[in-house]
């Protein structure tokens, strides 16, 4: 039996979607997903190919075109020195991506060390390949960048790999280009992998995207991967890929490739298609809403909860990881039991409709902090800030009387 699959939790994020659909008229700040939609060019390639009857099986690895846009797009914007495109792997989305890696990759017993805080299915995929996930703290006061100290004291004989996150998911930290090398330099002094997670790799805000596999000599150790979902708006067509310089993993990750997807949608293929054919403005576009956005979100936070929530704006991303004021306690209720964040969380839902993600769901790092995604549109960022306004503003009212 696979028992150990009982070791891999499920992600709090479910737990707040289920939460959600039980709510009326709810802002939905829990979900990581644009309110933008897929440029035209996506949305008249695939009609093309449903129009063309492209709805027979592909190559395992990916349409030949697709695969042949990505190498390009990945050695011209990612710096990446892509061979060609028989590195290149198509997945349905960046989830499936980091389970092919994690599975062609992680032998049991494993060590893999990943940031704290770090998007929940890191550690569930490293644990679905009966590896080992080992945190490394991220800094709030440097950025949320690594703390190298930390980082270095986690590695033993049995550390393999290390996951690299920038920007990263949910503190929105880019890593510095200095950040980079010194990863870069452990990874080879090591011995290490490297799986570069670069999902959000066109929501940069301040300083540069920099793939750690550009740097010299690392592609050969590093896999990184990415997704059209954020970039694009196309997170429900669910297409990603990864690029595997070395043919004995990358042969190992087509074999898991096959036998989880036999190939991805051909339809949503051809999209991705369109999305490189086509004009790239909408990539600089949303990246100009999506900063107005973060603004607007946060100017609204530091006046109606200034005395609830703390943070600066993240330079990366479309979260804002705030912190919750250790001393605030639900109005409601007189236990102050269990973690902070969930009990801010369910707070926030039951009386403010407002969906949002305890922190200690990303590690033992994020306990005390929520996130809230701020890529929603603005009326919806409008009525959760108002509800947010009306909540604290109760309280306070409520602390004067006692």
């Amino acid at each position: 039996m696979a028992s150990y699959l009982d070791e891999v939790p499920f992600s709090g994020i479910i737990r707040i979607r289920d939460m959600m659909y039980s709510v009326a008229d709810p802002y939905r700040l829990d979900q990581g997903d644009v309110s933008f939609d897929a440029p035209d060019t996506v949305k008249t390639a695939m009609a093309r190919a449903i129009a063309e009857n492209r709805s027979h099986y592909l190559q395992t690895n990916g349409v030949p075109r697709l695969r042949e846009l990505i190498a390009a797009k990945l050695r011209e914007r990612n710096r990446v020195p892509v061979g060609d495109s028989d590195d290149v792997l198509v997945t349905n989305g960046g989830i499936h991506g980091l389970y092919i890696t994690c599975m062609a990759l992680v032998e049991p017993g494993d060590e893999v060390l990943i940031p704290d805080p770090e998007w929940p299915p890191t550690a569930g995929n490293i644990l679905a390949a009966r590896g080992v996930p080992v945190g490394y703290r991220l800094d709030e006061a440097i950025g949320w960048r690594p703390d190298f100290a930390d980082l270095e004291a986690k590695i033993t004989p049995r550390t393999r790999v290390l996951y690299v996150n920038s920007p990263n998911n949910p503190t929105g930290g880019v890593l510095a280009r200095g950040d980079i090398e010194r990863l870069a330099a452990i990874a080879r002094d090591r011995n290490l992998w490297v799986i570069s997670d670069e999902a959000y790799e066109d929501v940069v805000f301040e300083g540069e995207q920099i793939s750690i596999a550009s740097l010299p000599g690392m592609y050969r150790r590093t896999i990184p991967f990415y997704t059209f979902s954020k970039s694009y708006a196309m997170t429900g067509l669910r297409l990603g890929y990864v690029a595997i310089s070395d043919p004995t993993i990358r042969e190992r990750a087509k074999k898991i490739l096959f036998y989880t997807a036999s190939n991805v949608s051909s339809v949503v293929q051809f999209g991705g298609i369109g999305a490189l054919e086509g004009p790239q403005d909408c990539i600089a576009e949303f990246r100009t809403e999506l900063r107005a956005r973060r603004d607007l979100f946060y100017d609204g936070v530091h006046e109606h909860a200034s005395d609830v929530f703390s943070g600066e704006p993240p330079t990366g991303a479309f979260y804002a990881f705030l912190k919750i004021d250790p001393s605030w306690s639900d109005p409601s209720t007189s236990s102050g039991q269990g973690s902070l964040s969930w009990r801010m969380v369910e707070y926030l839902i039951r009386n403010g409709r407002i969906g949002c993600v305890p922190g200690v769901d990303f590690g033992r790092g994020g306990e005390g902090y929520v996130r809230f995604c701020f890529a929603r549109d603005r009326a919806e960022l409008a009525g959760a800030l108002g509800s947010m306004k009306e909540l604290f503003s109760r309280e306070a009212v409520g602390e004067r009387r006692n």
